[in-house]
């Protein structure tokens, strides 16, 4: 069964920038989001995907991703999300062995830029650099499911 071992931090400051990528836009819709699992469809300039994932809180949850046409994407985001959809930018950052994705996101919750890493096991080792501040991994509200209910816009 596929695995996503992630962890999630918030932004200190922007000192990633300074040996980040150039960034790719994202947008992802949720078909479905309940107790089980959700699913999800994202657009990346010219690739689709559509991603099923567990619902359970921590940072190991099952995760299978799809490949899907860039049309039938499109379709579904304008015409089966709804309001569900979130909007991101993501940046590459190395940092010892490891790539971090930063997500800068926009529209409702623009304001908000959460850091993760990916992990091969939940024990791994890794560098946690200086612009990472507090983790948030076992949060949900940080969790894009949750993004897309309720945005970070709302939050008091």
């Amino acid at each position: 069964m596929p695995k996503e071992i992630e962890r999630k931090f918030l932004i200190k400051n922007d000192d990633w920038r300074i040996t980040a990528d150039s960034g790719v836009e994202m947008v992802q819709g949720y078909l479905q989001s309940g107790k089980e699992s959700s699913i999800r469809v994202r657009l990346t300039g010219d690739t689709a995907w559509l991603n099923i994932k567990s619902a359970t809180l921590g940072i190991s949850r099952s995760e299978y991703e799809y490949t899907i046409p860039l049309e039938d994407a499109k379709e579904i985001l304008s015409g089966l999300c709804g309001e569900s959809i979130v909007g991101k930018t993501r940046y590459h950052v190395d940092v010892g062995n490891h790539t971090w994705e930063v997500d800068v996101f926009a529209d409702d919750n623009a304001g908000l830029v959460v850091a993760e890493i990916e992990l091969s096991a939940e024990d791994e080792a890794f560098e946690v650099p200086a612009w990472a501040g507090e983790e948030v991994s076992l949060d949900t509200r940080y969790y894009n499911v949750c993004l897309a209910k309720h945005p970070y816009k709302t939050w008091s």
